[in-house]
């Protein structure tokens, strides 16, 4: 069965919105929202193998809390990282991640 690129980034946007650590939602969420849709299918691939991993790894990783696993180092994880700085650049002082 092969899923549409459309239902595939519905459900990739709801699994980025929705970790359960609201910290992780404010950056995967927008992320997904702006960049889901423009990113390659090895790419779409690659954010999917990440959203499978526990939400405060992922979190840790993005903000450079722990070190990052060679296997999820990723073109996808530095776009994450730097998507986050110009994200926090642009958001009101005090307003999550």
């Amino acid at each position: 069965m092969t899923i549409d690129h459309d239902s595939r980034l519905r459900r990739l946007r709801f699994r980025a919105w929705h970790r359960g650590f609201r910290e992780a939602d404010l950056i995967l969420g927008p992320f997904a929202d702006n960049h889901g849709q423009n990113l390659t299918s090895e790419q779409f691939d690659t954010l999917e193998t990440l959203l499978d991993q526990p939400d405060r790894e992922i979190y840790a990783w993005i903000v450079g809390q722990e070190a990052t696993p060679a296997e999820f180092e990723t073109d996808v994880l530095a776009m994450i990282r730097e998507f986050r700085f110009e994200a926090h650049a642009v958001r009101p002082v005090g307003d999550g991640a």
